[in-house]
């Protein structure tokens, strides 16, 4: 049975690195904030959705192998965590611009992050192993929270940028962001799986580029907002 000691530990290193992050994307849209109670409740819901997933990855894991059970996960994380947005918050009267789409699903994505590097955590800590874990290559611990906004962002962008627009367009638009999540994160997840120690580094700068040309790409819609692109 596990400590208390252990689980307490497990999520103030699963859910502080989630926790500072979404402070910082919460600040680049201090100007117009979201509902304190929308943002809680999408943190919340993206925690939910990692339970729910696993049983569908498990399946998954008895029927493929290799590089198609990569993609597998990848997508059923990737609609799932778009599923539980969407339900929760992004039908929403407070989503009203453009960079509310993109808050919300960082915000989900973040949560999932946070429950899922907790999960990762307790083997780790219950070995008394878990500086060691962290410092000698399980990097999948300190990437997942980077991955996770990275991919749902992605949604997020694609969603945004299609805000103004008719709601045929819009429902194209959240299938790009979603093909475009789930090869980021299958790419990711492949590299992670089957690259060398020496290599990972290559793989988390990538990553560092992509939040870079998110934290670009956040900007670009700010300007956008109150602005009903021109449909031709």
């Amino acid at each position: 049975m596990l400590s208390f000691q252990t689980i307490l530990f497990a999520l103030l290193g699963g859910v502080l690195p989630a926790l500072l992050w979404l402070w910082f994307w919460l600040k680049q849209d201090k100007k117009r904030p979201e509902p304190r109670g929308l943002i809680l409740l999408a943190f919340v819901v993206g925690m939910i959705a990692v339970p729910v997933v696993l049983p569908f990855e498990k399946f998954a894991d008895s029927y493929f192998t290799g590089t198609a059970v990569i993609i597998i996960w990848s997508a059923i994380e990737e609609i799932f965590k778009y599923t539980f947005a969407y339900f929760a918050v992004l039908r929403r009267k407070a989503m009203d611009e453009p960079v509310d789409a993109v808050i919300y699903m960082i915000t989900v994505a973040l949560g999932f992050a946070a429950l899922e590097n907790t999960l990762f955590l307790i083997n780790p800590i219950t070995d008394g192993s878990f500086v060691d874990t962290i410092i000698n290559g399980n990097l999948r611990f300190l990437g997942a929270t980077l991955l996770h906004t990275l991919s749902s962002a992605t949604i997020g962008v694609m969603i945004a940028l299609s805000f103004y627009r008719k709601k045929a367009l819009k429902k194209v638009y959240v299938v790009y962001g979603l093909i475009m999540a789930i090869l980021l994160h299958s790419l990711f997840n492949f590299f992670i799986m089957k690259g060398s120690g020496d290599k990972l580094l290559t793989i988390f700068v990538f990553v560092w580029i992509g939040i870079v040309i998110l934290i670009l790409l956040f900007e670009k819609i700010k300007r956008i907002r109150n602005k009903k692109l021109i449909i031709k």
